[in-house]
């Protein structure tokens, strides 16, 4: 028989017993703990033996299982094995249809297409899936029945699809009998559209979703033609196109509005134009050379016009006897460009009008030009002061806007000689008044889209205006350099990509032209 153990006197037997007490508390509770893990083990297991002996009876039960059902990982793997699974097989010898092209010629064939689910309705029996492709839908309907080989397992499948997934269809096209609404394909299988309301914050938060609209593809589509014209114009006029730096040692534009960085150990800052170099090509003997690039300023402006990073249109070139020959230019090339976007882009400008209305811009052939004098009278007589020899603001370029729509029909016009004050360091001046200078600005429905001027070529010239605006002369040292060795006279001009197409089409705000817009708040996405 065990003896109770002796307890030292020092120790008092209280003491003993809370500390004992403790441990079997501890104890008890570590086994608790234990038993309900395994009690959740043994339920979870159970669980899962039970999905698992439902999902084998629902297939063994579902004699139409191979006809719907995810794509294995095996299958996406790039397999060449037509035996790879049930969508590999269900594709194999089959060729692609895109959903634009489902139309009621092809009616009775058998196609094969991919889209996401944009939106979908179920009644008894019968689910809607509707399919969007870059801008076009289409409604496949899935009825059961064993005539049609779809199961109520199936039905139950298409129910718990998930928006914007990407899901493969094979089907048959058939004309029904009412005309679809609201789909740009008028067969089944078929579109629909849910409009879905949300603030541009939200959409640009979520671009990536908020792309897949068919206006704003088109957007995205109407921005690649617009360059595309612009190049091929300026490259039938034997511009060539140039790349120039974007890292910089000082401003090229001057003022405040740069975002500055180290540069291995220097300051520098990003390229607010190509404006410096681009000259400097001219100076190489180039002649004529134009860029496509990113553009950064480091404006805190958040209006509905201006980006940190957006899209430049720059170009540059010899001038023979007078800088009108640049007005010439942009005269023809964005008259050209604007006549090629009505014509060849009919469908993207249609996709924008339905989510975006807009009346279609008004322009001449001829472009208009007005003098700065000549706009300030204009406003004057409207009961506008402006000052002669200061710029004008957003509200003033409205209302100069609207009264030349009023009085030549036109909402894209050419205003020149602006005042040398509110201009750029190396812009010419006029000979005849120094005050004001050789220098353009060109507008849409009101708003400015184009800045453009003869530039100062005589080196001693544009020192002593780069001082005058407040540059120091060491960081574009280089630059002034160029035209010590001979220069020819030039000018040029700069357009803001997303800016011409949000004007052209109406749009209310920059943000919805650019592909992940980047302003004073947006970093992201």
């Amino acid at each position: 028989m065990s003896q109770e153990p002796q307890i030292p006197p020092e120790v008092p037997e209280e003491k003993i017993s809370k500390k004992a007490a403790k441990k079997e508390a501890a104890k008890l509770e570590k086994l608790r703990r234990r038993q309900e893990q395994e009690k959740l083990r043994s339920r979870q297991e159970q669980e899962e033996a039970t999905r698992k002996t439902a999902s084998k009876s629902l297939e063994e039960d579902d004699e139409f299982s191979s006809n719907y059902g995810d794509v294995t990982l095996n299958e996406l793997q790039s397999t060449e094995d037509p035996k790879a699974g049930i969508w590999r097989e269900a594709v194999e010898g089959k060729r692609w249809t895109e959903v634009s092209k489902l139309v009621e010629e092809i009616a009775g064939s058998e196609v094969l297409i991919r889209g996401r689910v944009h939106t979908y309705r179920v009644q008894p029996s019968i689910v809607f899936v509707i399919l969007r492709k870059s801008g076009s839908t289409v409604q496949c309907v899935a009825k059961q029945s064993e005539e049609t080989n779809v199961s109520v397992n199936m039905i139950k499948y298409l129910e718990k699809l998930s928006c914007e997934s990407i899901v493969d269809v094979i089907g048959v096209v058939v004309l029904p009998k009412d005309p679809v609404k609201g789909t740009t394909q008028q067969v089944e299988i078929q579109t629909g559209r849910r409009a879905v309301r949300v603030n541009q914050d939200t959409r640009l938060n979520h671009r990536v979703i908020d792309l897949r609209t068919p206006a704003n593809q088109a957007i995205v589509a109407l921005k690649s033609q617009l360059v595309n014209f612009f190049s091929e114009n300026l490259l039938s006029k034997d511009f060539v196109n140039i790349f120039t730096p974007k890292l910089l040692a000082g401003s090229s534009e001057g003022g405040s509005a740069v975002f500055r960085l180290e540069y291995q150990g220097q300051p520098a800052c990003l390229a607010q134009s190509p404006q410096l170099h681009k000259q400097m090509a001219i100076c190489g003997d180039l002649r004529r050379v134009f860029e496509i690039g990113p553009v950064f300023r480091a404006e805190k402006s958040f209006s509905h016009r201006h980006l940190c990073e957006f899209v430049g249109l720059d170009v540059e070139m010899e001038i023979d006897k007078h800088y009108s020959e640049i007005m010439d230019l942009v005269d023809e090339l964005f008259v050209a460009i604007f006549t090629s976007l009505n014509s060849k882009c009919k469908k993207e400008l249609e996709a924008i009008g339905k989510q975006y209305p807009f009346e279609p811009l008004k322009f001449l052939e001829k472009t208009l030009r007005l003098t700065f004098e000549e706009g300030v009278q204009m406003l004057k007589e409207a009961g506008v002061e402006i000052d002669p020899l200061g710029d004008l603001n957003t509200e003033s370029e409205r209302k100069l806007g609207q009264l030349v729509l009023e009085k030549y029909n036109t909402e894209f016009y050419i205003l020149h000689r602006f005042p040398t004050a509110v201009r750029p360091f190396y812009t010419m001046t006029c000979v005849d008044n120094p005050l004001y200078s050789n220098s353009f600005d060109v507008f849409i429905r009101g708003e400015e889209i184009i800045s453009g001027a003869q530039r100062i070529h005589t080196p001693e010239l544009l020192e002593q205006r780069a001082r005058e605006h407040g540059i120091d002369v060491k960081t574009i040292s280089t630059y002034i350099d160029s035209f010590r060795y001979g220069a020819p006279p030039h000018g040029g001009f700069g357009a803001g990509l997303e800016r011409v197409v949000m004007l052209f089409c109406g749009l209310n705000n920059i943000r919805k032209t650019s592909l992940f817009p980047r302003d004073p708040q947006r970093l992201a996405p």
